[in-house]
């Protein structure tokens, strides 16, 4: 592996953890000796790389700086048209297409070579869709925006009573999409598989607080079995 490999290696690991990490962990995920990537922290100090902290302490990369890009892996070229083929089988056609609009920004920087990696076939995720008439895109928006929803699921063919729900994530789990949430109506997080919405309507109102202290809050309830309840 070249030094720039390296560099933009250690840059991509810093990024990743987000907050302060401690030297040896970065050494380890790069493969490098401690010694070595102390060197290779002065050397993205003095590019310009806002990096805070210092050896026996632990190292903090701040927002804003990027090294200039460099080439592709055949095995991240790889990486990336499979999880291209899995956004554009499992999820809307938003998704779909911003995936498709990323891989044709980075076919346009490839060399020749690399470029035909990207047009390879070597490797098919099967389609698969189970949302039936919800619109997975409206849904998305409905978690990014806070709105509320007004839902009823099927039960034995019949829909039940109505919830009014807060949704805060999106799951792809065994197969079938699920979104977690809060229910107003029976006061508890639920967790409701998307193919068993009978009714779907998307409210003006927002949910008030955080989506993701609540998202916090629901996977502690998740990680308590007794206050476990699933509607969907």
């Amino acid at each position: 592996m070249t030094r720039s490999h390296r560099l933009q290696d250690l840059m991509q690991v810093m990024r990743r953890h987000r907050g302060t990490v401690a030297g040896a962990v970065l050494a380890r995920e790069t493969g490098v000796s401690l010694r070595t990537l102390r060197r290779d922290i002065a050397t993205l100090q003095t590019m310009g790389a806002d990096i805070a902290g210092e050896a026996g302490v632990g190292y903090l990369l701040k927002p804003g700086y990027t090294l200039p890009p460099l080439t592709f892996t055949e095995e991240e070229l790889q990486a990336l048209v499979a999880g291209a083929q899995w956004v554009s089988r499992h999820t809307d056609e938003g998704l779909a297409r911003a995936v498709q609009n990323a891989l044709a920004k980075i076919d346009a920087v490839l060399t020749p070579d690399l470029r035909r990696t990207l047009d390879d076939n070597a490797l098919y995720i099967s389609r698969h869709q189970d949302h039936a008439g919800v619109d997975l895109g409206r849904l998305r928006r409905a978690v990014r925006e806070q709105r509320k929803l007004r839902v009823s699921l099927l039960d034995d063919a019949e829909p039940r009573a109505a919830l009014v729900i807060w949704p805060v994530m999106l799951g792809f789990v065994d197969s079938r999409w699920s979104v977690a949430a809060w229910c107003e109506t029976s006061g508890a997080f639920r967790v409701l598989r998307v193919d068993r919405i009978a009714t779907l309507a998307f409210l003006d109102e927002c949910y008030p607080g955080h989506r993701r202290q609540l998202v916090k809050q629901w996977r502690a309830d998740v990680n308590n079995p007794c206050r476990q309840r699933d509607c969907g």
